[in-house]
């Protein structure tokens, strides 16, 4: 009779853990699906800025229509992601941030345009933006880095097993797109609260070389 409460025991015990670890699995994946569409939101914020920024910049460099057109056909990819799976969503953001660093690129050949009311209010949304989306996203990955060891771990593997929880993939933009980001030129928003982004400009081109000091044994011409 021992026995057999003891081993009632310990089915008890079990069940108890196998219904607290499914629910944890449950909550879980809630998390990183609800921390998924907060990024989701930022970049719709971020992707309905950019169409009248573009429009403010061309009012002062109209002649700029590869930039702009850049910028727009990656919005457009970027956006049509949107309710797709975070490897899709990551892998557009990086043609479509790498053009738009381009964009500020252009803006500061252009003073009259950093001096811009309208410039400088879009800039600056923009820029809260990007601080709320990368906020989002370490929130979002350290969520699925959680969630997948549970996954991979001994013995919740075996409750994701039995019922269905499979790894989330993190919103990472590929080696490639970083590349390709890292190329064009960058916008820093991270810089002070009221200042114009920092893009880089490209290099100055080198200064030639100054000419050969004359002879000291030649005599300077008289004057």
């Amino acid at each position: 009779m021992i026995v057999l409460w003891i081993i009632l025991g310990i089915i008890v015990v079990l069940a108890l853990g196998l219904a607290a670890s499914y629910n944890r699995f449950v909550s879980q994946r809630n998390l990183i699906k609800n921390a998924f569409a907060n990024i989701d939101t930022e970049l719709r914020r971020r992707y309905d800025l950019i169409p009248n920024l573009v429009e403010t910049v061309k009012g002062y460099a109209a002649h700029e229509r590869e930039v702009f057109e850049e910028v727009a056909r990656t919005r457009s990819a970027a956006a049509a992601t949107s309710g797709q799976s975070p490897a899709a969503q990551a892998a557009a953001e990086g043609p479509f941030v790498a053009a738009l660093g381009r964009l500020f690129a252009v803006a500061e050949n252009y003073p009259d345009l950093k001096a811009n009311q309208n410039f400088l209010a879009l800039q600056s949304e923009l820029s809260n933006t990007e601080d709320r989306t990368q906020a989002a996203r370490r929130f979002y990955n350290a969520n699925v880095q959680d969630y997948n060891r549970r996954v991979q771990s001994f013995p919740s593997r075996f409750v994701a097993s039995r019922f269905g929880f499979k790894e989330e993939e993190f919103f990472e933009i590929p080696e490639a797109e970083r590349a390709a980001v890292a190329a064009a030129p960058r916008v820093d928003f991270s810089s002070g609260s009221g200042g114009t982004p920092a893009a880089a400009m490209p290099p100055a081109p080198p200064m030639p070389p100054a000419p050969p000091a004359p002879d000291a044994g030649t005599a300077a011409p008289s004057a």
